[in-house]
């Protein structure tokens, strides 16, 4: 491609309201253009990304037994009405009429639509199992639209479907997409780790998210660095202490605490590691008040809260409800004293391991100490896990310790089991001739996502770093004065014709520009390598190379990383093919 022909539309200056470096450097690159909140328009540099990318979902799709298919973007009411997520789904859907005032809407995810085709064409277990998927823009009325293409409200995602005539033949296909998705990830060169997860408003059993690792990303991921153990800090599993409570050493005894209202503050005040104090969260559930007591150190999880029994509606009390159960305002609560016949009490595995700790009085402007299970209260109504993992914390495989890193989740894999076969009344016919509701599997990727969280992992202070099999073009051809010098311009026709001849995807820079905007733009859009072709370096019969990669990529083993080198103009073609192919 000559960049002529094509359009390269850079910028100096990000908008102000970018705030990730991806969003910045996709508005500076000109990959996109921002068209309205959430909105966005893929520039061609942009798309031909996204189809880079797009392309080695659907080779990897295929490969694992999938059928591409494509269905609307609009969907009609009485589909989600069948599967009661027409009212539960929220205000992320975006609901429309047509003019015949039958309600609509533009299809956030489709397994109601997936579903309604499988129970029209599947009639027998002989045509299972079967898998279809499709690459197509999706619209979630997001609430605050920020990051860029990171959190749009159109995205374009690859979402597959899988039908079974039993649970064993789902998580065959489970594995299979499973191991389809980690080639898909190490095809784009990505660094990213497979996590067990929380299944959410999707349903089902099994579920695994994976995650592009970095800084930014907005999910936190406990994972064990000596095994394979990986799970969304929602889900990892905080072991209960290996050790039982030892006996009471304090007495009771109340300690003034007049400004200290957090366990932070309470433990500077008394000299004591924050690991010995206990805080009392209050909440609703079914109605009731309940207490749930955490080290101060840890912090609540409400999706496993929400997952014990009873639990599933609760909220946080407010500071009249407090007020109203305790006799005491917030900040000096505690579990000594408490009316039990009213209250459920449930304590984490770390509290009710814990002796001689340091707790609320329920009086204000003062807190306990030396506090101890059995002596100076009831043991809690229950014992569980309901708190975040957080580093040093056993690994649940036994196998290490826990740490924490972030990651963008760019995709999902779920074994949905029968919730919407069931719904929906998509059956087959087994082998007995008995009508049974299929077992499904669904299967999602961001495809625009990962575009925005490659750039996350790969970027330095000039700009985009790509890898290679998501550049919008493996080499630039930076011809200096191509336009004024017909030497120049014969050289670089030629190699170009030749890398183009090759199967390479070459852009040929020959605009009338300096050779400092040139060098920067191909720097920013990220290309991996650079050739310059200039008159000096011609009557030598040279030109010049250069890699994008960073100095301290540990995948140039050459350690010259950033560093230019001259290569002789007669041996350009097999240089560079040669390095490119590898």
């Amino acid at each position: 491609m000559r960049a002529t022909r094509f359009f390269i539309s850079t910028t100096k200056e990000a908008p102000s309201e970018a705030e990730l470096v991806s969003h910045k450097l996709m508005l500076r690159a000109g990959l996109i253009k921002r068209l309205g909140s959430g909105l966005y328009t893929w520039m061609p540099l942009g798309l031909r990304v996204l189809r880079r990318v797009e392309a080695i979902v659907r080779e990897e799709m295929n490969r694992a037994g999938s059928i591409e298919l494509l269905m609307p973007a609009v969907q009609p009411a009485e589909l989600w009405q069948e599967t009661g997520r027409w009212a539960l789904f929220g205000p992320q859907m975006l609901k429309i009429r047509d003019r015949h005032e039958r309600d609509f809407c533009f299809g956030p995810t489709h397994e109601e639509v997936i579903t309604d085709i499988a129970r029209r064409e599947i009639k027998s277990y002989r045509q299972l199992p079967v898998s279809f998927y499709q690459i197509q823009m999706k619209f979630r009325d997001e609430i605050r639209p920020r990051f860029g293409v990171m959190r749009a409200r159109e995205f374009l995602m690859k979402d597959a479907y899988s039908f079974h005539a039993s649970r064993d033949s789902l998580i065959d296909t489970y594995q299979t997409m499973y191991a389809a998705y980690t080639r898909v990830f190490t095809r784009l060169g990505l660094r990213f780790r497979a996590v067990a997860a929380d299944t959410g408003a999707i349903g089902g059993s099994g579920s695994h998210e994976f995650h592009v690792l970095a800084d930014s990303g907005e999910d936190l991921i406990a994972y064990c660095p000596d095994s394979d153990y990986a799970a969304n800090v929602e889900l990892a599993e905080a072991l209960a202490p290996a050790t039982p409570r030892s006996a009471p050493q304090e007495t009771l005894h109340e300690v003034d605490t007049p400004r200290q209202t957090t366990c932070e503050e309470v433990a500077t005040l008394l000299n004591v590691p924050l690991t010995r104090t206990v805080k009392l969260i209050a909440g609703i559930a079914s109605g009731q008040m309940v207490v749930l007591l955490l080290r101060g150190d840890h912090m609540l999880n409400e999706v496993k809260l929400g997952k014990l029994d009873g639990l599933a509606d609760f909220r946080l009390a407010n500071e009249s409800e407090i007020r109203a159960a305790f006799n005491c305002p917030p900040g000096f609560l505690g579990p000594v004293g408490l009316d039990r016949s009213t209250l459920r009490v449930i304590a984490d595995h770390s509290v009710a391991a814990m002796q001689d700790f340091v707790c609320g009085a329920n009086k204000p402007k003062l807190h306990l100490a030396g506090v101890n299970f059995g002596r100076d209260l009831p043991e809690p109504d229950l014992v569980a896990d309901i708190r975040n993992v957080v580093p040093g914390d056993p690994s649940p495989d036994g196998r290490g310790t826990l740490q924490l890193c972030r990651g963008i989740e760019v995709g999902h894999v779920f074994q949905l089991g029968n919730k919407y076969s069931q719904a929906m009344n998509a059956t087959y016919l087994d082998e007995a001739g008995k009508t049974q509701a299929m077992e499904m599997g669904c299967y999602g990727i961001g495809v625009s996502r990962i575009v925005a969280s490659a750039i996350e992992q790969n970027h330095d202070d000039k700009g985009i770093l790509w890898p290679a099999s998501m550049a919008p073009f493996l080499l630039v051809i930076v011809a200096i004065g191509y336009g004024k010098s017909e030497t120049v311009k014969t050289a670089a026709d030629s190699l170009y014709a030749e890398l183009s001849a090759s199967g390479l995807d070459v852009l040929l820079d020959d605009r009338d520009e300096r050779p400092g905007v040139m060098f920067a733009d191909a720097e920013l859009i990220g290309i991996p390598h650079r050739v310059t072709i200039g008159e000096r370096g011609l009557k030598e019969g040279v030109i010049e190379y250069q890699s994008r990669r960073r100095e301290s990529d540990p995948a140039d083993a050459s350690g010259k990383g950033h560093e230019a080198q001259t290569l002789p103009l007669t041996e350009a073609h097999g240089f560079l093919t040669g390095l490119m192919k590898n």
